[in-house]
C-alpha cells in the first residue's frame, strides 16, 4: 500500500466524521431552538387524535382533544365539519361484541 493511499483513506474518514458531527450539531440546535417540525424534548403536546371512525367509504369521524376539551370532526371529500365542540373528557364506552 502506498503512502498516498493511506493518507487518502485518513482524509476521507476524517471528512466523513466531520460531516456526521455537523449534521448531529444541526439536529441538536434544531431541537434546542424549536425549529418547526422538530419537537422539543419534554414539550407537552396540546393536540391529540383520541379516536377515529370510518362512517362511509369516503367519510371519517375524528375525536380530537385540545387542552382537555374534545371536539368531534367529520372529514370527507368536501372538507371538514365540526359536529360537536367543547365535549368534556369521558371514560371510554365498553362495547359488547
Amino acid at each position: 500500500m502506498r503512502a498516498m493511499d493511506l493518507i487518502d483513506i485518513v482524509r476521507y474518514t476524517g471528512a466523513l466524521l466531520l460531516v456526521l458531527a455537523l449534521i448531529g450539531l444541526a439536529g441538536l440546535a434544531a431541537r434546542r431552538f424549536g425549529v418547526p417540525g422538530v419537537a422539543r424534548a419534554g414539550a407537552k403536546r396540546r393536540l391529540a387524535v383520541v379516536e377515529t371512525l370510518m362512517v362511509g367509504p369516503r367519510h371519517k369521524l375524528y375525536l380530537l382533544s385540545r387542552d382537555g376539551v374534545e371536539h368531534l370532526v367529520l372529514v370527507g371529500p368536501q372538507g371538514a365539519n365540526v359536529v360537536e365542540r367543547g365535549l368534556g373528557t369521558t371514560p371510554p364506552v365498553e362495547t359488547v361484541p
